[in-house]
C-alpha cells in the first residue's frame, strides 16, 4: 500500500507557481528541499520520464523539457507537509559530479539489456566515486520504456525479475518501472520516488531496511 502524493497543481505533477494564493506560496517557501539525481545511459528515457511528469497524463505528444531548465522542480505535499523536489540528470549545466544529491535514481531502458548491465558496471561505480556519502544515500532503480515489452520479442527486453535481481545486486533500496510514452505506472513510480525522497528529511533516512523493495 503506497501513500498518496498530492501535488499543488490540480493533478499535474509539475512545479508551476502561476495563480497560486499567497498562503500556498508561503507554504512552498517553507517546503523542505530534496535533491534527486537521475543517472543512466544516454537515451534510456530519463528526460522523457521527467517531461511526462511535468506535462501530465493527458498531454500528447509530450513536450520535452530542456537541459538548460534544470533543475526540474516539483512541489509536492506528503501527509500535509510541503516538499520542494529538485530533479537533475547527467545533462545538467552544472557538472553532475559537483552536485550534492539526497537520492540517486539509476535508470535503464527496458528495451536495451546493455543499459541494465551498465547500471552496475558503470553508473554505480561513478556515483560511488563522485559522492563520498553514497553509503548513506537511498538508491532507486528506475526501469523506463516499459511499453517495449509489448512491442519487442521477449528475449530482446529485460524481464522484471531480471531487473529486480540486478537491483538487489546493486543493494538498491527501491525498484520501480513505467512507460512515459503510455503513462503506465508513471504516477505510481513518481509517488514511490517522492516517498523515498521525503524520508531523507527524517532521522530514519530514505534507505530501506532488509533489502530492495519493488513497486
Amino acid at each position: 500500500m503506497y501513500a498518496s502524493v498530492d501535488t499543488d497543481t490540480d493533478g499535474k505533477l509539475d512545479g508551476k507557481l502561476d495563480g497560486k494564493l499567497d498562503a500556498e506560496l508561503d507554504a512552498e517557501l517553507d517546503a523542505e528541499l530534496v535533491k534527486l539525481l537521475l543517472v543512466g545511459d544516454d537515451k534510456c528515457g530519463k528526460t522523457t520520464f521527467l517531461s511526462r511528469l511535468s506535462a501530465g497524463d493527458e498531454t500528447n505528444p509530450i513536450p520535452l523539457l530542456r537541459d538548460i531548465d534544470q533543475p526540474y522542480i516539483f512541489n509536492v505535499s506528503l501527509s500535509g507537509k510541503p516538499f520542494h523536489l529538485e530533479f537533475y540528470d547527467t545533462s545538467c549545466a552544472q557538472h553532475w559530479r559537483l552536485l550534492d544529491p539526497d537520492v540517486i535514481v539509476v535508470c535503464y531502458d527496458i528495451g536495451r539489456r546493455p543499459s541494465l548491465v551498465s547500471m552496475r558496471t558503470f553508473w554505480l561505480n561513478e556515483v560511488k566515486a563522485a559522492f563520498p556519502r553514497i553509503d548513506g544515500l537511498p538508491i532507486v532503480v528506475l526501469g523506463l520504456k516499459r511499453d517495449l515489452r509489448c512491442k519487442l520479442q521477449p528475449d530482446a527486453v529485460v524481464d522484471p525479475q531480471e531487473a529486480y535481481q540486478m537491483a538487489q545486486t546493486m543493494r538498491a533500496d527501491r525498484y520501480v518501472e513505467c512507460s512515459a510514452v503510455t503513462g503506465e505506472l508513471v504516477k505510481l513510480a513518481f509517488e514511490d520516488i517522492c516517498i523515498t525522497a521525503t524520508k531523507t528529511t527524517t532521522a530514519a533516512g530514505g534507505q530501506t531496511e532488509g533489502g530492495c523493495t519493488v513497486l
